[in-house]
């Protein structure tokens, strides 16, 4: 019964009143005096201070930790706000509400929230600032670098944030740029290679190892000093291929030249069209791959030096095809000159090689380019000679169908001779006018150039002068044919008043002429043979041989001089003006 009491009846363990009640019972069993029972009470009471001020001393550091747990848990998330640069956080607890330990199990995930909240800024942060060292070491040409920048935990705001980034954007730009400023010189340099025939990966390799087609884009190199290394070899490929260029063309034009000299063939030229393509072509025209390689031009030069030798051996025959171009310039222009002389000092020349080959050309050139200039001032009056010349052979047709007594008769071609001594009389009433043309352009062509103006050696003046004589002297026989007729005329009418009609014995009738060319330029009406012959060609110009040679017959002047009389002309074309100017 006594144990059951010590019992707490609630918990069924016992407690220190059951316990002490106990004690006593055993106390009294054994005897113990009072003293040394409140000694022994003394001693529990003191053991039990102890542990209780044990347990207070506990509880003290306890709170004290967890008051230190919470003002660093506070302070961390104060420093944690700072770093992520927030002014605030939703959720955070008063400091006044609340046991400590509630407070800390309220700051608690929020501290976490934000720990894992600057983990991710961190992250950020490096990554950014990686990338920004990266592209920093490619500009500065330094791309090994490998130490890991340092995050400042410190400022973690996305302010901060924004500006790293702003900054890397800036440097992707300037990378990009860079990149393809990079692309472009090497297109270029691989353009310019092909071009000149030279290795593209050997020259581009040169400048930087990565710039070869095997590495990726953004793997190229793109510091400044691959940059300013490009260009240098841009420019230098871009002189070299103007310095080609020049020399090919150089190369082109003499081949040309020498082809000209000596008539090659189309189908050997056409072995250099490769050449000669681009002889007139600007830098930036070239463009096919292989076109100024260096063994085309070594190709070229070598056959400009086989050329010139082949030049060396036919130089006779070159000057002497100058020779006849120039015979052919003076021949068509009417300039009378000595060509076998002209011919044998070429001749001499040659033989004597006191004159290099190409200066004897050039000079030949020269004297070709002089004829030509002249036969152009020449040509104005030539043309003008020429049609002078073909009137005159009208009017000698004329003079001749006019004494055809058969010529209205209705016989085959009639009526073509009629139309012909239409146009005839016309062209022939403006040959006066087209003398006092001649004879003013002629004398102004004197005065230009100080000599007088020859046609095929012979003075045009002279022979225009010589016309003018001839044209008067016919006009003074056939005024002496009309008086001589009229003499007659009359005569017969007296005879006629006397004997009557009949056919005079002393005009026996002859045979009827048939119109055709006159023989020795004489006509029946007692024309004076002090006159000029034309040549055998019908326009008057010199003739020339089949081999090109000029034929050194005098020059000569229209047959006939005189045009048929005003009652002539008038009886067959009314109002025909004789000053009216010569057209062809």
């Amino acid at each position: 019964m006594a144990v059951a009491d010590a019992e707490n009846p609630l918990l069924g363990e016992p407690t220190c009143g059951s316990l002490l009640q106990k004690l006593q019972q055993i106390w009294d069993e054994v005897g113990e005096n009072d003293e040394e029972r409140d000694k022994m009470l003394l001693q529990l009471e003191q053991e039990c201070l102890d542990v209780y001020k044990r347990k207070v001393d506990q509880a003290v550091k306890s709170r004290a930790h967890l008051l230190q747990a919470l003002a660093d848990a506070q302070l961390e998330l104060s420093h944690l706000l700072s770093a992520l640069g927030e002014k605030s956080f939703v959720g955070i607890p008063d400091k006044t509400s609340g046991t400590i330990k509630e407070q800390l199990a309220a700051i608690a995930p929020m501290l976490e929230q934000l720990w894992k909240q600057k983990e991710e800024r961190v992250k950020e942060f490096s990554d950014v600032q990686s990338q920004i060292q990266r592209i920093c070491g490619e500009i500065a040409g330094n791309s090994s670098l490998s130490e890991v920048p340092a995050v400042d935990e410190a400022d973690l705001s996305l302010k901060k944030l924004d500006e790293f980034q702003g900054r890397l954007q800036e440097l992707q730009k300037e990378k990009s740029e860079r990149l393809h400023k990079v692309l472009d010189f090497v297109s270029t340099v691989h353009d310019l290679c092909a071009v000149l025939g030279m290795d593209f990966f050997s020259t581009v390799t040169e400048v930087h190892p990565s710039l070869n087609d095997s590495t990726g884009v953004q793997s190229k190199s793109i510091s400044n000093d691959t940059l300013s290394r490009l260009a240098k070899t841009v420019l230098a490929l871009k002189e070299d291929k103007k310095q080609r260029l020049r020399k090919l063309q150089e190369l082109a034009t003499q081949l040309i030249d020498l082809w000209n000299l000596m008539d090659t063939s189309d189908e050997e030229r056409s072995l250099f069209d490769h050449v000669t393509c681009n002889i007139s072509a600007s830098v930036d025209e070239v463009t096919i791959p292989g076109a100024l390689a260096l063994d085309l031009i070594e190709q070229a030069e070598v056959e400009v030096e086989r050329l010139d030798q082949l030049k060396a051996s036919r130089m006779k025959e070159i000057a002497f095809k100058r020779q006849a171009e120039l015979e052919e310039i003076f021949a068509r222009a009417h300039i009378e000159i000595d060509p076998e002389v002209a011919r044998a000092k070429i001749m001499a020349l040659i033989d004597s090689g006191d004159i290099e080959p190409s200066e004897l050309l050039a000079d030949m050139d020269n004297q070709i380019a002089r004829a030509k200039e002249e036969a152009f001032s020449r040509r104005d009056i030539l043309d003008k000679v020429e049609k002078w010349m073909s009137a005159c052979e009208e009017e000698s047709w004329l003079e001749d169908y006019n004494r055809d007594e058969n010529r209205y008769n209705s016989s085959r071609g009639a009526h073509l001779n009629l139309k012909r001594a239409e146009k005839a009389r016309i062209l022939v009433n403006k040959i006066p006018a087209l003398v006092d043309t001649l004879v003013a352009k002629t004398r102004a062509w004197e005065e230009e150039h100080g000599i007088p103006f020859a046609y095929d050696g012979v003075p045009l003046l002279a022979m225009l002068d010589e016309y003018a004589m001839l044209r008067h002297d016919r006009e003074e026989e056939k005024r002496r044919m009309r008086d001589h007729k009229k003499f007659h005329e009359q005569l017969n009418t007296e005879q006629e008043a006397i004997f009557g009609s009949r056919p005079s014995p002393g005009r026996p009738v002859g045979p009827k002429k048939v119109v055709g060319p006159r023989a020795n330029g004489g006509g029946a009406n007692g024309t004076p043979g002090r006159r000029l012959s034309l040549n055998a060609n019908q326009n008057g110009a010199r003739s020339t041989s089949k081999d090109g040679k000029r034929d050194n017959t005098r020059p000569v002047a229209p047959v006939n001089y005189v045009a048929i009389s005003k009652e002539d002309a008038t009886s067959h074309v009314s109002g025909t003006d004789p000053e009216q100017p010569f057209s062809p």
